[in-house]
């Protein structure tokens, strides 16, 4: 008869490990440190959100459901480029575009690289980020790159590493907003020790990713960074755009903080990298 197998007491020690990692993941992400507080501030109550951030995820490329995809020039790119699956990010797994709009994001995506041969293609037509444009909100929290929390006690500023974003989140005041803008106006408060930024003038010239998803000048977005260990924020953004949306709908993502020694925030400064694609027809008809 054959002995019953028998565990030795490191592979038991592995499979204990194993367990309580899998509970830990499943009990969701805001429980692993329940009841955390971040430190303060000084001189303030408010917990110190200074440093530098970066979302880990496929949100750029769509924030929806996505499985994973050639790239644009498979050809000649192979799989550089293709993009990665990913769950999403979105509450719901679906955007609440009314018929018109959801119809646009697909015409939006299948243009998504269209040349801007003429001044209205490139007002209407193609994705910002090839042309370097300045990301908006929420784009701008994952579009891939780093970015840096300024905090004081009366103002926070959050410079982002593409195109050299920047934003102020009035926290002492509440002006008005004196135009539309690619990067919107943003007024902040505590919720506890969320921060939450109201931003509201946003122009409709700025997606959500890389698949298309848009909205309208309308926009308003509602993002609370709420610090859930000494390593990361949870990133929460509610969007309502009545032009656009049948109702409002929320995003959700984990923020982590960059821990490299001497870390810092670098440059990505675009702009040159986009002239060919935006330019370049231009010049090749001068030079007919």
């Amino acid at each position: 008869m054959q002995e019953p197998c028998r565990l030795s007491t490191a592979v038991r020690i592995v499979l204990a490990v194993m367990v309580i990692v899998t509970w830990c993941a499943a009990d969701g992400f805001g429980q692993v440190q329940a009841g955390y507080k971040a430190p303060r501030l000084a001189g303030t109550q408010h917990p110190d959100l200074n440093g530098i951030w970066q979302a880990l995820n496929s949100a750029n490329y769509d924030i929806e459901p996505h499985a994973a995809a050639p790239s644009p020039f498979p050809a000649l790119m192979g799989t550089i480029g293709a993009q990665p699956a990913g769950q999403g990010v979105v509450e719901g797994g679906r955007i609440p575009y009314q018929p018109w709009a959801l119809a646009k994001k697909k015409e939006n995506f299948e243009k998504r690289l269209a040349r801007p041969t003429t001044h209205e293609l490139n007002e209407t037509t193609g994705d910002p980020e090839a042309k370097c444009y300045l990301p908006g909100i929420p784009r701008a929290t994952y579009i891939g790159l780093p970015f840096q929390i300024i905090e004081t006690g009366s103002q926070i500023l959050i410079s982002y590493e593409f195109a050299s974003a920047t934003r102020m989140v009035y926290m002492d005041r509440k002006p008005e907003a004196p135009a539309n803008s690619w990067m919107g106006w943003s007024i902040g408060s505590w919720d506890g020790d969320t921060l939450v930024i109201d931003v509201t003038a946003q122009n409709d010239k700025t997606w959500f990713d890389r698949a298309g998803n848009f909205h309208s000048d309308a926009v308003h977005v509602v993002e609370r960074y709420t610090p859930v260990s000494p390593y990361h924020l949870m990133y929460e953004a509610t969007i309502e755009d009545p032009k656009v949306f049948t109702l409002p709908w929320k995003i959700r993502m984990p923020l982590y903080r960059r821990i490299e020694a001497n870390i810092q925030p670098l440059e990505f400064k675009c702009v040159e990298f986009s002239e060919e694609f935006i330019y370049g027809s231009l010049v090749n008809k001068r030079g007919q």
